[in-house]
């Protein structure tokens, strides 16, 4: 199973960038979570979605400014990350899990929903100056 991000790069502060996170997995009983991790920081969940769509996790730090949305034909989560600012500044990695009890590992708190995950994507890096 591969999930395969795209997206990062670099952007000035109060600027968007979007992430997207491919499957090769139907997105008919899925779970997919975004973390990252910034060097010399520990690592941070910043959300997790899935189709059972009251069940979602959103960080404290990324409330308001950072949403998901998914496309079911092309098995792609999109991470909408907007009024971004330097301690946004990581390696974002998308994880995954489907079957099974997925639609509800997101109504658990970090980081007890990441151990639901079975998948991890490579990484992107985002950057965000001042």
């Amino acid at each position: 199973v591969q999930l395969v991000e795209s997206g990062g790069g670099s952007v000035q502060a109060g600027g968007s960038l979007e992430l997207s996170c491919r499957a090769d997995f139907p997105l008919d009983n899925y779970a997919i979570g975004w973390v990252r991790q910034a060097p010399g920081k520990e690592r941070e969940g910043v959300l997790c979605t899935s189709h059972n769509d009251r069940k979602k996790y959103i960080g404290d730090s990324v409330k308001g400014r950072f949403t998901a949305s998914a496309d079911n034909a092309r098995n792609t989560v999109f991470l909408q990350m907007h009024n971004l600012e330097p301690d946004d500044t990581a390696t974002y990695y998308c994880v995954g899990t489907h079957g099974g009890a997925a639609g509800i590992i997101c109504s658990l708190d970090w980081p007890v929903w990441l151990d639901g995950m079975d998948y991890w994507g490579e990484g992107t890096p985002v950057t965000v100056s001042s």
